[in-house]
């Protein structure tokens, strides 16, 4: 099993760690800041360094098990196993990541009513797809977005019971993908606070701890994605070069 840290704090980009498994297909380690693929987010990238060597990671994605893989580039050198390495994360991606993550709940919070059928995070652009015949104006979203934004609603991570799925199951609201089940603990990702909430949906991946960290949002288009499927794109509406 490797130990997920940024599961309680997606701030941390970087962490002591020790090798349990190494080779050409991924590396494995007892803990790792890096987020492995997985919900439409992109996998992490970044370096693991150890006495005598390091290695570029490429992405983090889901191994056998609970474990993850780092994936290290082409002909990199190797840790062997048992070695104790550092694992750093590239911050910038990252960050581009979890504003645009955190982003799309935002956008998911406007579209009132309708599933989501579909979702991808980019650095520079992200997109959810809703069972929608008939999306509100492109301009109506990006102003409710940016409102929303600049309202720097606190944003956190809560465990709950997964029993709550059984008497809320109103609470997910993507059709795509299902939360996990079977470990007894679900992630919540909340924006707002009771009196004020903007949305609660089960996440597992990494945020922002304000809407206000987002920065200015645009909606680049809207698309017709089939009969009752509309897609809409937003984009940071300065990219950041290190993005």
């Amino acid at each position: 099993m490797t130990q997920r840290l940024f599961l309680d704090d997606p701030t941390l980009a970087r962490t002591s760690a020790t090798v349990v498994a190494s080779g050409p297909e991924g590396i494995v380690l007892d803990r790792t800041v890096f987020y492995a693929r997985g919900g439409g987010q992109p996998g992490d990238r970044g370096t693991l360094r150890w006495n005598g060597g390091t290695t570029p990671i490429n992405e983090a994605v889901k191994g056998e098990g609970d474990t993850i893989q780092h994936l290290p580039a082409s002909d990199a050198a190797l840790p062997a196993v048992g070695t104790p390495v550092e694992a750093e994360i590239d911050w910038d991606h990252r960050h581009a990541l979890m504003r645009m993550h955190t982003a799309m709940h935002l956008l998911c919070s406007l579209i009132k009513g309708a599933a989501v059928t579909g979702g991808s995070v980019g650095a520079d652009k992200s997109r959810l797809d809703f069972d929608l015949p008939n999306p509100p104006p492109k301009e109506e979203i990006e102003a409710g977005l940016n409102a929303l934004i600049e309202a720097d609603y606190p944003v956190r991570i809560e465990w709950v019971d997964e029993s709550v799925l059984d008497t809320d199951p109103g609470l997910v609201r993507t059709m795509s993908v299902k939360p996990p089940r079977g470990t007894g603990r679900l992630r919540l990702m909340r924006i707002g606070e009771d009196d004020s909430l903007v949305d609660l949906q089960p996440c597992g991946g990494t945020h922002v701890s304000r809407t206000g960290e987002i920065g200015a949002m645009r909606v680049v288009k809207i698309e017709n994605k089939g009969k009752q499927n509309r897609r809409i794109i937003i984009a940071p509406a300065v990219v950041a070069e290190s993005a």
